[in-house]
C-alpha cells in the first residue's frame, strides 16, 4: 500500500486517473495536517466512494507506538516500530509557549560519537520521507486542539545530512501553508560536521538554521570523541559552516556536550572561545546526559561554572541547555533503539 505521508507518491496523480476532482487533495491534506485524522474514516466531509478507495490504496500509519513515555517536566517520548520491525525514538518538548518536536532522521547512527546512545547498535537505514512526516505527526497528535507545534528540531537519531534526500521533501513539507505551516526560522537541522554534505545543503535549500554537534575545541580531542572527525577535520567543519551562514544568513548554532573530565577543563574552553571568536553563532553547551552502559560522567557544578565563565568573558554568545526528559531518557543523546515486552504496546490512533 501506498504511504499517503510520503511527498514522492503523488495524491493529486491518483485522484485525477480515479476522476475526482482536484481539490479534493487539499481537503485531504488539510484532515492529515491540521484535521489531526486518525483515520481517512474521520475525513467526514469527503465522499465514501473516495474514502473507499483511498482506504484501499493508501496507508496513514505506517508505525506502531511501542511505548509512550511521560516525563514531570511536560515532556513525552515515542518509541516507534517501523514496518520492517526497526525502531526510532522522537520527543515532544514543552517550554512556556514553544512546543517543540525532536524527530529522529535514521534508523540508528553511524557517526560513533562515544557518548550519544543513538549509535550504539550502530546504522540500519535512512528513514523514507513519509516515516519522518509521521513522526510530526505522531507527535502533533500529543497535543489538546488548542495546541500545535512551533518548532522542529532533527537532532534524534541518525545523521541528517546523510539523508537529506528524504529529509528536505520532510521538511519542506513541514514547513508549507497546506502542511504543518512552521516557518523554516523554526526548524533546525542538527549535523555532526559534514561539510560536503553542509555544501549540498547550502546549495538545495539554506532556509533551515543549522546546528553543528562540535564536542571539542582541537582536532586531538575531537577525534577521540567523534571518531569520523579523523576524516574530516575542525578547519574543514568551520569554513563550510562559515560558508552556510554567507548563503544563509541564518545564525549557526555549534553544541557542545560537556564530559566530566575530557572537554571541559578550563584550556577546552579558551581553545573553543578562540575558535568562535568574532563569529556570528549561539554556542549551545550541553551538560552530559548519562547514558547506560557508557563510562562518561556528568561535569561538576563548579566545573560548568568556570567554562561558563571563560565563555563569556571571551563575549562568546553561550547557553547552557536546561536538561529535560531525562528522566524518561528523552535528554540529548539519550534517544536510541529500545526492545520492550510486547505488553507496552499503545494503540496506533
Amino acid at each position: 500500500m501506498i504511504h499517503i505521508l510520503d511527498p514522492d507518491k503523488s495524491l493529486n496523480d491518483w485522484l485525477a486517473e480515479r476522476l475526482f476532482p482536484a481539490y479534493r487533495a487539499k481537503q485531504i491534506r488539510r484532515w492529515l495536517y491540521q484535521g489531526r485524522a486518525g483515520s481517512f474514516a474521520d475525513m467526514n466531509n469527503l465522499p465514501k466512494l473516495l474514502l473507499d478507495q483511498i482506504d484501499n490504496d493508501f496507508t496513514l500509519w505506517t508505525t506502531k507506538i511501542r511505548s509512550h513515555q511521560k516525563s514531570k517536566d511536560g515532556t513525552e517520548k515515542l518509541l516507534l516500530e517501523l514496518s520492517d520491525g526497526g525502531k526510532i525514538e522522537c520527543v515532544l518538548l514543552r517550554e512556556e509557549n514553544r512546543r517543540t518536536i525532536c524527530i529522529s532522521s535514521q534508523v540508528g547512527c553511524a557517526m560513533g560519537c562515544v557518548f550519544c546512545a543513538s549509535g550504539l547498535d550502530g546504522v540500519d537505514r535512512n528513514l523514507t520521507s513519509g516515516e519522518i512526516i509521521e513522526q510530526m505527526l505522531r507527535l502533533q497528535r500529543l497535543l489538546p486542539e488548542n495546541e500545535r507545534l512551533s518548532h522542529i528540531v532533527v537532532m534524534g537519531m541518525g545523521e541528517p545530512l546523510a539523508n537529506l534526500d528524504r529529509l528536505l521533501p520532510a521538511l519542506d513539507l513541514a514547513s508549507a501553508k497546506d502542511g504543518l505551516g512552521i516557518s523554516g526560522r523554526r526548524i533546525t537541522i542538527s549535523t555532526v560536521g559534514l561539510p560536503k554534505a553542509i555544501d549540498r545543503l547550502a546549495n538545495l535549500n539554506s532556509r533551515y538554521h543549522l546546528a553543528v554537534s562540535l564536542h571539542a575545541p582541537n582536532d586531538q580531542l575531537r577525534d577521540q570523541v567523534v571518531p569520523v572527525n579523523s576524516n574530516i577535520g575542525i578547519d574543514k567543519i568551520i569554513e563550510a559552516a562559515d560558508h552556510y551562514f554567507d548563503v544563509s544568513s541564518r545564525r549557526l548554532t555549534f553544541e557542545y556536550v560537556l564530559l566530566a573530565d575530557i572537554n571541559d577543563q578550563p584550556e577546552h574552553a579558551r581553545q573553543l572561545a578562540k575558535l568562535l571568536k568574532s563569529k556570528n553563532i549561539l554556542l549551545n553547551v550541553i551538560p552530559y546526559n548519562p547514558v547506560p552502559g557508557l563510562p562518561y560522567r556528568t561535569p561538576s557544578s563548579k566545573a560548568i561554572s568556570e567554562f561558563r565563565t571563560i565563555l563569556l568573558k571571551s563575549n562568546i554568545n553561550v547557553q547552557f541547555r536546561q536538561r529535560k526528559g531525562d528522566d524518561i531518557d528523552a535528554a540529548c543523546g539519550q534517544l536510541r533503539r529500545k526492545k520492550v515486552k510486547l505488553h507496552e504496546i499503545q494503540p496506533v490512533n
